[in-house]
């Protein structure tokens, strides 16, 4: 999933050519159609079967018997991922369309039913001693293949509920967060702005906020603003709900933080969060504040206003980019890092698995779905012709590459940690923007590239991790009661300042865009995955970098070979390869160094 911000949305322009559109057949043929109806039926007729044969045996199992139970499990999550891909993902393409909306939630429903009754298989095993793994581990290989698997769904055993809780709460997530995660997406997917006597819908107004135009920027910043602010009392109360919600479940399950269940689910430490967090928040002054300081110097400005902070520099080519050539700029990109990575990218070209047109009622952002391990993944984006939309294409095609080299694992060891998730997608940034970086035919040029380089890490890391404080604050204000939008509003306004830094006015109005943020309220925490994956991936392409300055060879299989682990190592075992440690303070500020180094390299431009 790429990370949301303005530069990411808006309405298409018409010379960019054909946009292509996702072909979702290869999940089904339709939403009628007799193949979806024969996997609901499987769904409902395996989970019942499965409960007979398995609960309450489980702990007496024999190795190979085992083997076989989650050779079942796969089987059975790969049919529901597969209906669960295809009616998100139609339901994505157009968010305002009825039927789409009751296909997802009747199939929601469904399979909830459903599911219910293998809610057991998680719990059951959670209860067995540590010796009974260990002898399944010792006498079956294929066993111990996902022990990886059960070591995390293990580490939740101290917050595991009674078989009773865990199947209410279960059943009643229908009308909890996903009634009002459906809730947002459709209040977001229908707002319309008046931006000088024109409607326009979110995507656009946001776009406005990167056009040349500084006049038209403001008038963007100022519609968004208004209409936040008329509908702040109903996102203030989403959100006050699924904190709430949240801080509920925390509670019955023990967890010492609100972060906990986050930190467990990406199988990350969280004192390594807390490192990641501490290294960037004490580097706010060398980096965000150092660089809008320099670009409020470009622009002419004593001060920058919000809508500045994406603006174009006063040189910056406005040439719009078409698909073919963004297409062949990232896999050009790729190929020169690998043959095998072009390779693997171009299989998402012509063939349906990109749906990259804005089109009205379509979801805002970019992300890569992987579906199901025996199909393929699909892309989303919201394709504008800009610089900064063929980094999201290079980002979005990256994760799909990742998902492609992963899904041999198979339907429970394919899925990455988020922490890990952002890895391939990022790194594929970092290579188009080298690429272009090496190509840049003057000074000029390069400064554009560095400068717009510079902004999509701080947007990936300095604001990823305000977000995160903003989330972490909310949260523990939230266990003091009810939030009014003026307490979220001021929580908001507490991060921006401190991450942003003194170059910057904040408009009235401003303190509402915490509102259109869809990751506080789809996946809570979810955010320092992003500043995770860019420190990660600037360390990772400094080993890469040094390597080729001293001739040496074997990078690429290595990193092929962290790809194609998915979620079977933990990251200590996967970065190892490389000589990183993400425990060691230093390896976040081994990343952060590139992004101020990027700095250097402008402020001395000046000169």
């Amino acid at each position: 999933m790429r990370k949301f911000d303005a530069a990411e949305a808006g309405s298409a322009p018409d010379n960019l050519g054909p946009l292509p559109e996702w072909d979702l057949s290869d999940l089904y043929p339709g939403a009628e159609s007799d193949e979806i109806k024969a996997d609901m039926a499987f769904i409902a007729r395996e989970t019942a079967a499965f409960a007979v044969d398995y609960e309450g045996r489980l702990g007496g199992l024999s190795a190979d018997e085992f083997a076989r139970c989650i050779a079942r499990n796969e089987v059975l999550s790969g049919k529901i991922g597969r209906v669960f891909s295809f009616a998100g993902l139609s339901y994505y393409q157009n968010t305002t369309d009825a039927g789409r909306a009751k296909f997802l939630s009747d199939v929601q429903a469904q399979i909830t039913d459903a599911t219910a009754a293998v809610v057991f298989f998680d719990l059951e095993l959670n209860r067995l001693e540590d010796a009974v793994f260990d002898a399944w581990y010792a006498a079956s290989a294929e066993v111990a293949r996902y022990k990886p698997v059960f070591d995390r769904m293990r580490a939740m055993r101290p917050h595991q509920l009674s078989d009773e809780l865990e199947k209410f709460l279960h059943d009643a997530s229908v009308t909890g967060a996903a009634a009002w995660n459906r809730l947002f997406d459709e209040t977001m997917a229908g707002l319309e702005f008046e931006v000088d006597g024109e409607t326009m819908s979110l995507e656009a107004t946001l776009n406005l906020l990167t056009d040349n135009d500084r006049a038209r920027r403001e008038s963007g910043a100022r519609a968004l603003a208004k209409v936040f602010g008329e509908k702040i009392s109903l996102f203030a109360r989403i959100t006050n709900t699924l904190a709430k919600e949240k801080a509920v479940h925390d509670k019955w399950r023990k967890m010492p933080t609100p972060q906990t269940g986050r930190h467990l689910a990406n199988d990350v430490e969280p004192a390594v969060v807390e490192a990641l967090r501490n290294a960037v928040v004490a580097a706010y002054p060398r980096l965000s504040h150092r660089y809008y300081a320099l670009k409020a110097k470009w622009l002419g400005l004593d001060a920058l206003e919000v809508w500045d902070r994406n603006a174009p520099l006063p040189q910056e080519d406005d040439r719009l980019i078409g698909w073919n050539e963004a297409r062949d700029t990232v896999l050009e990109a790729y190929g020169a890092f690998d043959p095998r990575l072009a390779a693997l990218g171009g299989k998402f070209f012509g063939n349906g698995w990109i749906d990259a047109a804005v089109k009205p009622g379509k979801s805002p952002g970019a992300f890569a779905h992987p579906t199901v391990t025996d199909v393929h993944p699909y892309l989303l984006l919201n394709y504008l012709g800009k610089p900064r939309d063929v980094m999201t294409l290079a980002h979005e095609l990256g994760h799909g590459v990742h998902q492609l080299l992963a899904a041999p694992q198979g339907e429970m060891l394919s899925s990455t940690p988020l922490t890990l998730a952002e890895t391939a997608s990022v790194f594929g940034e970092m290579l188009t923007f080298q690429k272009l970086l090496a190509g840049a035919r003057d000074k000029a040029m390069r400064k554009r590239l560095l400068a717009g380089k510079v902004e999509d890490m701080i947007n990936t890391v300095v604001r990823q991790i305000a977000f995160y404080d903003f989330e972490c604050k909310l949260h523990a204000a939230r266990a003091d009661g009810e939030l009014t939008p003026d307490d979220i509003n001021a929580l908001w306004m507490s991060v921006q300042g401190e991450s942003l830094g003194p170059v910057f006015n904040f408009m009235e109005g401003y303190e509402t865009f915490w509102a259109y943020i869809p990751h506080f309220i789809h996946s809570p925490f979810y955010v320092y995955a992003y500043a995770f994956g860019d420190g990660l991936v600037n360390a990772l392409y400094a080993v890469y970098a040094e390597d080729m300055k001293a001739g040496k060879t074997g990078f690429q299989d290595k990193y092929f070979e962290m790809l194609k682990a998915g979620g079977s190592k933990h990251h200590s075992a996967l970065l190892a390869p490389f000589g990183l440690d993400a425990s060691d303070p230093a390896f976040w500020d081994k990343g952060l160094s590139m992004i101020e180094g990027m700095i250097d390299e402008l402020e001395a431009m000046e000169d």
